[in-house]
């Protein structure tokens, strides 16, 4: 089989395959440089990434958590949901309430005269601009009405107008014709809607539904409210009267629920360990097969990172609270000392939800409750401006930078294997030319010393 090396013409030699190993040889070492710095930066980048996402979670469940409903163990409940619905909020407490619901509150709405023309037909007839001047609860919005204007363009200026302050309108139909109707998302006396101005639809229109306050009792007690949604009339709860009946008494009941506050601790479990595990991950030393040989984490040994495991397992062990539950150890929270992860005891947490729930709940919640802490200690670490995304912009410029010394490396290379060869070509040049001059020679002094030549 013959050979595809391309030799020199003069000197027989790979000049090309020369050439070749010393441009390799030289690039070799900062190749491998680069190469090991892209690979390790970028795992790195994927790390810090990772951990970013987990902590941000972790703060998204926090936020969840952090208020008095979700530790307070209590439940509320109504014995006709179909009447009077009921959530709990912030600073409520085991009760029952007997609501009978009267009257539900009402929003005003009024009726324009009826126009012959129908819904595409003229509001106004002239030529000239007409104002409608809609009121409400002492404020006034003009509408402006172009001449020729027709129901429903007007019904249209209301609705995108006016659609934040509540107010919207409606064309209703008949074999009479058409007319127009506005209403309002704003309920309870003094928030009738009146109609001024220039316009024909402020003249003859009809009041129609006037606005009225809901009228209810709570324990016998007659009790008023513009707004069917009731948030203060019992402390931390909120009723939302869906339908009257003046003879069915409704029974609202709030009651002691370990359930609830069971579930809000263990969330508060689960969030904090899906985010050490996610630390743990990058950051933990691994042995390799029966060997004595470890492989690191891609954060192992990371600052960053044992800055932010020491501030979370500080705030853990801190005390706050009430002096009857001060620690998460009193109500079976343990922490175990190799993996940083919690677990909570079913055993002593039975034991800690009889001695005092609320205590609990002002352990995890307030100004200076767990979760709050928790917050504060990770604040430096999120955000654009926190720790982890600089760390993650730091790494982003490192491996630009090593994209640019990558094409340098590239240059320098092409330009240091376009001189060797410039200069093999010369030398195999050279080599030809003495090979030919030594052929010649050679052959004239062969001639002169063959005396058949004579």
């Amino acid at each position: 089989m013959a050979s595809s090396t391309i030799t020199g013409v003069g000197s027989g030699y790979d000049t090309q395959g020369i050439v070749k190993a010393l441009v390799g040889a030289e690039k070799a070492p900062k190749q491998t440089q680069i190469t090991n710095q892209q690979k390790d930066t970028t795992i790195q980048l994927s790390a810090v990434g990772t951990v970013k996402g987990a902590l941000d979670t972790y703060r998204t469940a926090l936020a969840k958590l952090n208020n008095l409903s979700a530790f307070n163990g209590l439940a509320a409940s109504t014995s006709e949901e179909k009447n009077v619905k009921v959530t709990l909020g912030d600073g409520a407490s085991s009760g029952k309430y007997v609501v009978v619901v009267q009257d539900l509150a009402t929003s005003s709405k009024i009726t324009s005269k009826v126009f012959a023309g129908g819904a595409t037909g003229a509001a106004n007839p002239g030529s000239e601009a007409q104002t409608l001047t809609i009121t409400q609860s002492g404020k006034s919005y003009d509408v402006s009405i172009p001449g020729g204007a027709s129901l429903s363009q007007v019904r249209e200026s209301i609705n995108t107008q006016l659609s934040a302050q509540g107010i919207s309108a409606n064309v209703l139909s008949d074999a009479n014709g058409a007319r127009l109707v506005i209403g309002s998302t704003t309920s309870g006396v003094g928030t009738d809607i009146t109609l001024s101005g220039d316009s024909d639809l402020a003249q003859g229109y009809d009041a129609g539904v006037a606005a009225k306050n809901a009228k209810y009792t709570i324990d016998g007690v007659a009790m008023e409210s513009t707004s069917n949604k009731v948030t203060s009339a019992i402390s931390g709860v909120s009723l939302e009267l869906v339908a009257s009946d003046k003879d069915k008494p409704i029974t609202i009941s709030v009651d002691s629920n370990a359930a609830t506050l069971k579930t809000s601790v263990q969330s508060f479990v689960s969030a904090y360990n899906a985010l050490m595990t996610s630390i743990n991950t990058q950051t933990k030393v691994t042995a390799t097969g029966d060997s004595a040989t470890t492989t690191a984490g891609a954060l192992t040994g990371d600052a960053s990172m044992r800055q932010l495991v020491a501030s979370l397992r500080s705030e853990l062990v801190n005390s706050s609270g009430s002096s009857a539950m001060s620690g998460l150890s009193q109500m079976g929270i343990t922490t175990d000392q190799k993996t940083g992860l919690l677990s909570l005891d079913d055993k002593s947490w039975d034991k800690a939800v009889v001695k005092g729930s609320a205590d609990i709940a002002k352990l995890f919640t307030g100004d200076n409750g767990l979760i709050t802490r928790m917050n504060k200690a990770t604040d430096t670490y999120v955000g654009a401006t926190g720790l982890l995304a600089s760390r993650v912009t730091d790494l982003n410029t490192k491996l630009t930078d090593l994209t640019t010394q990558q094409s340098d490396l590239d240059r320098r290379m092409d330009s240091l294997q376009t001189s060797l060869t410039a200069k093999y070509t010369a030398m195999d040049s050279l080599i030809a030319k003495i090979n030919a001059s030594s052929s010649s020679i050679m052959t004239t002094l062969n001639s002169l010393n063959n005396p058949k030549s004579n």
